[in-house]
């Protein structure tokens, strides 16, 4: 096994893992910093195909206080309010650092400020974008930034466990896979950024990229730590439907296409928003997505079982400028998204729910911190499409600055607890030599169980069938075995890897959800449909201990304001 150190060890390329290296550099250029990505850094992670933008209070008549307002009631008063303020707050000196310091070049209005457009659930207009190519921008502008700075790299390495010091109360470091070779790797390091993003490609259909399986949230659960609000899984409600036979299925049509008049019609060509939600098309993501998934369930569907999304009566000409990137990606499925109709269908996308982590990205476990999509409470029950690039590169700063004077303070190379890395190693050899089996039919069962039991529409009888089948898949699982006789880019190896870590954050997402009943944002119980209590809302928080979940349920503190109230003082006077 090979041994290496260093200070800082980020796990994760994406915008939080990018943005906590940059801003740690800086704080102290002393410091070893090392990045970890399970792929190439600058060409894998989520935010690269943020298609939409960033949300940010930059125009007049809009303010922070807007922009909270409307997270906290986009996320059905669940987010933790301390955070979401934090969110909106700091987004503002975010985005001023990557136009004026990284270099990144947004679209502009005719008078030279920035143009900010339309997203669904908000209440001003206020998404910072590139086109409908805004991710791309982002991370080609901060892996620029990383490179010059010679960080330490360590590409194609996936993090296996986290491995606590011989006295269990601290981080020691992580062991790691080298994908390129097979070989097993040990980090020893003093402080670890776990930003590895979360992935919810559990479901038959998503937007992540396939190696994108919850790796960090399934360490987390693993090593003890507790994951919050994990039931509240994201659908977007127009991913393409290209058919079985295509991995474009899932891909994201951005909110924008909405956001800018877009209409959504059923099988019959017939618009169908009114019924659901006086908003329309332009309705948060999870009203959305269970109005699809209605007129689904009651057969009004397209040739592939979805629905249309039409943006021809905006003009072509005009659609083909304002959304480049995405007009050419349904061309190559065959699909004429400025001038005709293209077929959608809602697909997991974004997890709110997350490691429990304070403002500081400082977690229960000293030595580790977490930023990104593997944290919960910024977003509560619902997301804001713009909010979630934002989330990364708000709180991968943060990191970057709170872990140097952490590291300077109470950090060490603590030795680590040799017993618990011979367990973990052998727990990622177990498939190696096993008899092989069809890891394909487990990967398309679960898609089907979660699709149909733990999705966008849920209940009692539902949950309890998805707890058997989960089981049962986690058998089958342990008894599949993988080819050892080449360990060098054994991808069927990886494959295994990626199935244990999405069924035990499949299985929390399906224990969260058993325990809160009631109806509130993307968790939707039809068995619980009303939406109960907001004054007493509370926060499901799930462990992992000896096969078993626990969970528990805790209080949303109202910080800043309580249901019935706002902050805005134009609303509050009328």
């Amino acid at each position: 096994m090979k041994r290496l150190k260093t200070d800082i060890l980020i796990l994760g390329s994406g915008g939080a893992g990018l943005f906590a290296a940059l801003h740690a550099h800086q704080a102290d250029p002393k410091l070893s910093i090392t990045i970890a990505a399970k792929g190439l850094l600058g060409k894998c992670g989520c935010t690269r195909m943020v298609q939409g933008g960033y949300n940010v209070a930059l125009a007049p008549g809009d303010s922070l206080e807007r922009h909270f307002m409307d997270t906290i009631e986009g996320g059905k008063w669940l987010p933790d309010q301390d955070l979401a303020w934090t969110l909106v707050s700091v987004a503002v000196e975010r985005i001023r650092e990557l136009e004026n310091e990284l270099g990144c070049f947004f679209d502009r209005n005719p008078d030279g400020t920035i143009h900010q457009k339309a997203f669904a659930g908000q209440t001003f207009d206020r998404t910072v974008h590139k086109g409908d190519l805004t991710g791309i921008e982002i991370i080609n502008r901060l892996a620029e930034q990383v490179w010059a700075r010679g960080i330490g790299r360590l590409e194609e390495h996936r993090a296996l466990e986290f491995v606590k010091n011989r006295n269990g109360d601290a981080l020691s470091g992580v062991l790691m896979l080298d994908v390129r070779s097979g070989e097993f790797v040990f980090v020893q390091t003093q402080a670890v950024l776990l930003a590895t993003g979360g992935g919810p490609t559990m479901y038959k259909y998503h937007t992540p990229s396939g190696d994108k399986t919850c790796d960090g949230m399934a360490m987390a659960l693993r090593t003890g730590l507790t994951l919050r609000d994990m039931e509240m899984v994201q659908f977007h409600p127009t991913g393409l439907l290209a058919g079985a036979g295509t991995r474009m299925t899932g891909t994201v049509l951005e909110e924008g296409l909405r956001g800018s008049g877009g209409y959504l019609l059923n099988g019959s060509k017939v618009r169908f928003m009114g019924n659901y939600d006086p908003k329309g098309e332009r309705a948060t993501r999870d009203i959305v997505s269970r109005a699809i998934y209605a007129e689904m369930r009651a057969g009004r569907t397209t040739p592939n079982g979805g629905v249309y999304i039409s943006m021809s009566h905006l003009g072509a000409d005009r659609v083909s400028k304002e959304f480049k990137g995405m007009v050419e990606r349904c061309a190559d499925c065959g699909f004429d998204l400025a001038g005709g109709i293209v077929e959608v269908v809602p697909t997991a996308h974004y997890m709110m729910g997350g490691v429990v982590f304070r403002g500081d990205c400082t977690t229960d476990l000293p030595g580790l911190f977490a930023a990104g999509e593997d944290t919960g409470g910024v977003h509560g029950a619902n997301r804001l499409g713009g909010n979630g690039v934002a989330n990364s590169t708000v709180f991968g700063g943060i990191a970057g600055d709170a872990m140097p004077p952490w590291v300077r303070k109470s950090g060490a190379f603590q030795e680590p607890d040799e017993a618990a890395i011979g367990q973990a190693v052998a727990r990622a050899q177990a498939p190696l030599g096993k008899p092989a089996g069809d890891l394909h039919a487990i990967r398309e069962k679960l898609y089907d169980v979660m699709w149909d039991d733990v999705g966008i529409v849920r209940d009692a009888q539902s949950l309890r069938r998805a707890g058997g089948a989960l089981d049962e898949l986690e058998a089958r699982l342990d008894a599949t075995g993988v080819d050892a006789s080449n360990l060098s880019f054994n991808l069927t190896w990886h494959d295994w890897l990626n199935l244990k870590n999405l069924l035990l954050v499949s299985k929390s997402i399906r224990a969260s959800a058993v325990a809160r009943e009631d109806s509130r944002g993307a968790h939707y119980r039809a068995d619980f449909p009303e939406v109960r209590d907001l004054d007493r809302s509370r926060h499901t928080c799930v462990t992992w201990s000896d096969g078993e979940f626990g969970v528990a349920m805790r209080p949303v503190e109202f910080t800043r304001v309580k249901p019935g109230e706002t902050l805005l003082k134009e609303t509050a006077a009328a």
